[in-house]
């Protein structure tokens, strides 16, 4: 039998991507690191902390958009319910308000997919001994880009409205009369520079506030 090379403690990786190639990948680069073991994958944002739970890892390694829950409401599960498990957000989108609201949410690092795995191993490493990785691009925008403009009720009411809802259908989600649902409205198409509720919402996914 082959020798197993890895040392006695090894660091214990939580995976969470939607795309099956991408998360095969990255579990097969991060599993030859001779110090870190993927012990969990999962495709959905809403069994992160299940499995987080089950399997104790020590970093959880997660995507932003994902079905279910995103990574950074996730993120924030993880604080109140694993707080030995660092998080680490890994994501195509490096948007100023997503790493706000990452840092907001507890995480200890945030970098964007197009590097190297060697760096992100390491990175996986640091976070465990308490430091915070971000990434220096994105660190810097984030910096200059300001706090996101919108406050939370104006943000759940442009969530609503994703799918074309009427201000009625929003009104009723939201346990909200519909006189209220267009004063939010009005302020987020104000607070964002556009024209309607729609353009405002691309805008607000644009700067990764939502």
């Amino acid at each position: 039998m082959p020798r197993d090379h890895r040392p006695a403690k090894s660091i214990r990786v939580l995976l969470a991507e939607d795309q099956g190639m991408m998360r095969g990948a990255l579990a097969l680069l991060l599993g030859m690191e001779p110090d870190i073991e993927v012990v969990a994958q999962v495709g959905t944002g809403d069994v992160i902390v299940d499995a987080a739970l089950t399997h104790r890892p020590d970093v959880a390694l997660l995507d932003i958009e994902l079905p279910g829950m995103s990574g950074l409401d996730a993120a924030a599960e993880l604080r109140d319910q694993a707080p030995d498990c660092r998080v680490l957000i890994l994501t195509t989108f490096g948007r100023p308000g997503y790493l706000r609201r990452a840092m907001e949410a507890g995480a200890a690092g945030f970098l964007v997919k197009d590097g190297p795995v060697e760096e992100l191993a390491v990175a996986i490493r640091r976070v465990l001994t308490g430091e915070t990785v971000v990434d220096p691009a994105l660190a810097t925008a984030a910096l200059s880009a300001g706090p996101s403009p919108l406050t939370a009720r104006e943000c759940d009411v442009l969530k609503a409205s994703a799918d074309g809802a009427t201000v009625a259908d929003v009104a009723a989600r939201l346990h909200l009369s519909e006189s209220t649902v267009r004063n939010y409205l009005s302020a987020a198409i104000g607070k964002t520079g556009t024209r309607n509720r729609m353009e405002a919402l691309r805008e607000a996914r644009q700067q990764g506030w939502l």
